[in-house]
């Protein structure tokens, strides 16, 4: 009797494990398909959050910023407001993932974010590594430097002659200090908070950067200044203009590109402007 209790409890037993193991392993590839569904209904853009009027950090969702994925922030600035029109026009939902500079393009290519909206320029060298779409913004090189300060009124590179400059690294700006004769080239920083930093306290004597940037700095603090050249920098169009980066072959750069179309150039202009006067520094 016992043996044949023992015998029936062993089969009951199985036989809910074996029904249990068939439904954890169904409700495992539902959970699969409702997460490549949720996926689809969103457009992850990877960003720095770190680089007005670009993109910036602010702790509301005031003139439309976004909430930063798994973060309390919101990131505002241009790039999010293009992003914002990329992704309706895709009909998709935005997610904004902050992401250091360094990490972007990683990020892309690794399938964590889709595209990267984030100040970019499609230089050959990324070119070699991931797609980019046209351009959504161009703009000139310049210097900021400290108001009122010995290189205030530079209007040529021969003028930083001596000059301790600096830009960020993993970019072209960095390379181009080359061309300044008997600059004092310093190490390159991981963004444009620290050299800020670094140019008020005297480190450094300016550093490279690209004109709304340089305009976004010097409106956010009066100690600030941009030197725009009479006779500056070497670059090619590629080296100052700005697109949405995207992985190698992806079906999204045709359709970026019909919504980018799409957006005047004065609307563009309209943006940017908005996004200096907006930024959380200026105020």
């Amino acid at each position: 009797m016992r043996k044949k209790l023992a015998l029936f409890l062993t089969l009951t037993l199985a036989a809910i494990l074996f029904v249990t193991g068939c439904g954890n392993g169904s409700t495992s590839e539902d959970s699969k398909e409702e997460a490549a569904a949720g996926d689809e209904g969103t457009f992850k853009v990877g960003l720095e959050a770190g680089y007005a009027p670009f993109n910036w950090t602010q702790m509301d969702d005031s003139n439309g910023a976004v909430k930063l994925d798994g973060n309390a922030e919101y990131a505002g600035g241009y790039d999010v407001e293009i992003a914002k029109k990329i992704a309706d026009g895709l009909g998709k939902e935005l997610v904004i993932v902050k992401t250091e500079w360094d990490g972007l393009v990683p990020a892309l290519t690794s399938g964590k974010i889709d595209a990267i909206i984030a100040g970019m320029s499609p230089t050959a060298e990324r070119k070699a590594t991931i797609d980019f779409t046209d351009n959504y913004y161009k703009s000139d090189l310049v210097m900021v430097v400290k108001k009122g300060g010995k290189y205030e009124n530079a209007k040529t590179l021969k003028d930083f002659k001596g000059a301790k400059v600096t830009a960020q690294l993993n970019t072209f700006h960095y390379s181009v200090i080359d061309q300044i004769d008997g600059v004092q080239k310093q190490p390159a920083m991981d963004n444009f908070p620290a050299m800020r930093v670094a140019l008020e306290s005297g480190v450094i004597d300016g550093y490279v950067s690209e004109r709304p940037e340089a305009v976004s700095a010097s409106s956010a603090n009066d100690k600030f200044a941009m030197v725009e050249f009479t006779d500056g920098f070497k670059t090619s169009d590629d080296d100052t203009a700005i697109a949405v980066g995207i992985a190698k072959d992806s079906d999204l750069t045709k359709k970026i590109n019909e919504i980018l179309a799409g957006i005047s150039e004065e609307e563009r202009q309209q943006i940017m402007d908005d996004a200096i006067k907006n930024q959380p520094a200026a105020k």
